[in-house]
């Protein structure tokens, strides 16, 4: 049997047992263990992770565990920081099915968002993995499967929370351009000649607007009308709460 100390900083104290967090404790292994299974096996995605330190020196996930070590956990800093085993995490997305509300709201805001409510997690591993998407989940186990390379687990449960969440964990205030991706589908929107679509909207809207634009994709078609005033509120509530 073996042992090593462990101390987690910041944030990554989310994932441990109250006796755990904020102190260096004490972590008994038998064999040759990687520091990633260790870290893992104490409750913390590899995906939190930015910068490990043993006995004072930066190591990889694949450092193997010696009898003694010292170790020190770093959060990963957002969208923007350089981590450790791992490339510059992208600003695409794929959600897991407990987040569609989030889901929405980020489309809404311009981001590229895949969401599915019936995406299963050998799926989301595998986009995540294949399109070098961030993962956002609830799960902390999904995270922890080795083919994820970008992935967070959102802390906040209240949609509106969860957003500002991501918002300030990925920098993203300045990367915003709403209401340019369809809510259903993630598909661009572009502008179409309202005779096109006549057929297709109520006979109020009409009368009253004249600009539509149409999904890429699906072809679902939107307009400026109070349903855009709402998420424009909303959005604006959101963005005027970000530093």
């Amino acid at each position: 049997m073996s042992q090593a100390e462990f101390c987690f900083c910041a944030e990554l104290n989310d994932f441990l047992p109250a006796g755990k967090r904020q102190v260096r404790f004490a972590h008994i292994f038998k064999g040759r263990m990687s520091v990633k299974d260790r870290i893992e096996a104490l409750g913390v995605p590899h995906t939190e992770v930015e910068r490990i330190l043993v006995n004072g020196k930066p190591v990889d996930f694949s450092y193997l565990l010696q009898d003694g070590d010292c170790v020190s956990v770093l959060p990963a800093a957002g969208l923007t920081s350089s981590t450790v085993g791992l490339s510059e995490p992208p600003i695409r997305f794929v959600l897991d099915v407990h987040l569609g509300k989030l889901a929405t709201s980020l489309r809404m805001l311009g981001f590229d968002t895949l969401y599915r409510n019936d995406y299963v997690d050998d799926a989301l591993a595998r986009l995540s993995s294949t399109e070098g998407r961030m993962l956002l989940t609830r799960d902390r186990r999904l995270l922890m499967r080795r083919v994820i390379g970008h992935g967070y687990y959102i802390r906040e449960t209240d949609p509106r929370r969860q957003l500002v969440e991501v918002l300030n964990r990925f920098n993203l205030k300045g990367a915003v351009i709403p209401f340019q991706r369809c809510l259903r589908c993630n598909g661009l929107l572009e502008p179409i000649d309202k005779v096109v679509v006549i057929e297709r909207i109520p006979p109020k809207v009409r009368q009253a607007i004249d600009e539509f634009h149409h999904c890429t994709q699906c072809g679902q078609i939107y307009w400026k009308g109070t349903h855009y005033k709402r998420m424009r509120q909303y959005l604006e509530k959101v963005l005027d709460s970000q530093p």
